[in-house]
């Protein structure tokens, strides 16, 4: 099971969501989406995997610090010893940059490079985010991998659409450079010819007297 969160601070919602136990989120763990970005308590406490999904042109350096804040309410309200305490760190990361081995338990998880991480302090439980994030809480029961193949198979349409737009952007551009060279090429050619009558009216002229 996967609780989805709506972080309405913003205008389009953003999307929280985390696993039910620590065997769903080796799920999540396994099935994340390049743009999700991972929040979890920091200082060698346990808690829940909470996950926030960017959208297109986001990146992990201008999340609003509002949506930072309901992704951590959300991380130390899911934790059993974090909520109780107050200044903790909470730790997020790009989902890519978690780093998974074969000895490791369910829910662990390491990171392919410790300095892309970043820590922000919660001071304490703010009671009034917590519930107002409650309030949009559902449940759902996904087809995780599914979900991840159907994202990729759309990106790479998208992508093949890039692609053609390109090449027809790059013929147009050179249809427009070969028209531009025939009407110099015209152009000089007109000039000459009227050189060239300018000049032989001017024998003609001669010739006369």
């Amino acid at each position: 099971m996967v609780f989805y969160f709506k972080s309405n601070v913003v205008d389009p919602p953003a999307l929280l969501y985390m696993g039910k136990d620590k065997h769903e989120n080796e799920e999540l763990i396994k099935w994340g989406w390049p743009e999700d970005v991972w929040f979890h308590v920091g200082d060698n406490l346990s808690s829940a995997h909470v996950y926030l999904r960017l959208e297109k042109g986001q990146t992990i350096d201008n999340i609003p610090t509002s949506v930072l804040n309901d992704a951590a309410q959300l991380v130390k309200a899911n934790s059993i010893q974090g909520n109780r305490l107050n200044n903790i760190d909470i730790n997020y990361t790009m989902w890519q940059n978690l780093k998974k081995t074969a000895d490791m338990e369910a829910g662990q998880v390491a990171y392919h490079n410790e300095k892309a991480v970043k820590k922000m302090r919660v001071e304490k439980r703010i009671n009034y985010i917590v519930n107002r994030l409650g309030r949009t809480k559902t449940e759902d029961y996904p087809d995780l991998r599914l979900q991840r193949e159907q994202r990729d198979a759309l990106e790479r349409e998208e992508q093949k659409a890039e692609v053609r737009r390109q090449k027809e952007l790059e013929k147009k551009l050179e249809k427009e450079k070969q028209q531009e060279q025939e009407l110099r090429n015209y152009t000089s050619l007109l000039q000459a010819d009227k050189m060239t009558s300018n000049y032989d009216n001017g024998n003609e002229s001669d010739n006369f007297w």
